[in-house]
């Protein structure tokens, strides 16, 4: 079958129909969480990496996806066929895998190998890298992106951040990697075993600005020795590649360590929310990186950088709001009090319509900075206005899930408790993924 994007599609859905895997995935998570459990070795362990990354050449010039055709000043909220059917398949694979699998993983901190490899069998990761490398992008798409992280989000957060760091660190190495760079790292993104990767962005401080990191890289002839701590990251003692920012004479930059670097380590400190994605923090002790390994060179924009992964947190949120109102609609109209559904009264009805209200605003708002980004156009204000009200409402909306629950929301029985712990990490999440 040609690698385009409407012929993944279809493939993903033949084999999402067809799959023993999901006969099987019953039987599998159990053993999963217990060996997790039994690998873990004190609070620190080596970072893995299950690869050697090799270049095979000297390629001339980086490959770039572009921008869709022309482009006005207006933002359009139709999508392709296309794009609808990626997201069928994607929802499809959310509601029955994500979903289904989404306590345990929640419980076992991690998504699990099975999880993963399903998710790989959606080709997800060829739409990361340019045709030429041997995927299926031929055009900059942020929109799609997007929506594939909002559906992923609707069935299960954690698991869709643990499913989406790998082709955000591939996003970043086709927007601004060297030729260099992506012959040696980005090409095994279109291979059938896809590294794991990840993006270390935040730092364990109040008041965080990615744009002054203070995990630093200090020039060493032909070497950049980092040091510093990163904070949330997505897949941080199984990861095989990670893209970590840090703070130069020339201001921030971001560079590409493999996984099982001398001095690098994850650590053990779980985190509330989003628990699937396996978050870690990560420690750098003079690691060297070759001085080649600086993502980029005059062409990278660190903001956009910043901004692109924020949107996919925005994005996310959408995703699992939406999550939230599909389950108390239902609940609110069959749960019974006083002899009538609790959606008769008036403050869970207007509690109801706040929600959808909200969510709407939180679409519209990250729609209109994904559209601008992939037209060309800068973004960062819309992105700010973005993030600036999905901090706000998506905890609002996962606080009032739990509230129309009543008890019921504060236990582990209803996954409204999940949802509202998971949007709580909007507050916080600044890039870490990529669109």
């Amino acid at each position: 079958m040609a690698k385009d994007a409407i012929g993944f599609a279809l493939s993903a859905l033949n084999r999402l129909a067809g799959s023993e895997l999901l006969d099987r995935l019953g039987m599998r998570q159990g053993a999963e969480r217990l060996a997790y459990r039994l690998t873990k070795s004190g609070f620190q362990v080596i970072t893995t990496t299950a690869r050697a990354f090799k270049s095979k050449g000297n390629p001339d010039k980086p490959q770039r996806l572009h921008a869709p055709g022309e482009t006005t000043d207006l933002f359009d909220l139709g999508i392709t066929e296309e794009q609808q059917m990626i997201r069928d398949s994607v929802r499809a694979f959310a509601d029955d895998v994500l979903r289904e699998g989404a306590e345990e993983a929640d419980a076992a901190q991690r998504t699990g190998d099975e999880i993963q490899a399903q998710a790989r069998e959606l080709g997800l990761n060829f739409f990361a890298v340019p045709e030429a490398l041997g995927g299926a992008a031929a055009e900059r798409s942020t929109v799609t992106s997007m929506l594939v992280a909002e559906e992923l989000a609707r069935g299960d957060m954690g698991q869709a951040v643990a499913i989406l760091a790998p082709m955000g660190v591939a996003n970043a190495l086709t927007r601004w990697g060297s030729a260099l760079q992506q012959d040696k790292y980005l090409t095994p993104f279109a291979g059938e075993e896809p590294p794991l990767a990840s993006i270390a962005l935040c730092e364990p401080r109040p008041l965080f600005d990615p744009k002054q990191p203070r995990t630093s890289a200090t020039r060493d002839g032909d070497f950049w020795v980092l040091n510093g701590e990163k904070s949330l990251v997505p897949l941080a003692a199984e990861a095989e590649l990670f893209l970590v920012a840090a703070a130069t004479d020339d201001g921030p930059a971001v560079f590409i360590v493999e996984g099982g670097s001398e001095g690098l380590t994850a650590g053990e400190d779980p985190s509330m929310g989003i628990r699937a994605s396996a978050q870690r923090p990560l420690y750098l002790k003079n690691v060297r990186v070759p001085a080649d390994n600086r993502l980029g060179s005059d062409d990278f924009d660190y903001q956009a950088f910043v901004d692109l992964g924020t949107l996919a947190w925005c994005a996310l949120a959408v995703g699992t709001a939406q999550a939230v109102l599909d389950y108390v609609i239902p609940y609110v109209n069959e749960r019974q009090a006083f002899g009538e559904p609790i959606s008769h009264r008036q403050a869970v009805a207007f509690m109801v319509a706040d929600i959808a209200i909200e969510l709407e605003a939180m679409r519209m708002l990250t729609y209109r900075a994904a559209c601008r980004a992939e037209q060309g156009k800068t973004f960062q204000r819309e992105t700010h206005l973005a993030r600036t009200l999905v901090k706000e409402k998506a905890m609002q909306i996962g606080t009032d899930g739990v509230q129309l629950l009543g008890g019921h929301g504060f236990t582990h029985e209803y996954p409204v408790e999940r949802w509202y712990r998971d949007l709580r990490a909007i507050g916080v999440a600044f890039g870490g993924l990529h669109l």
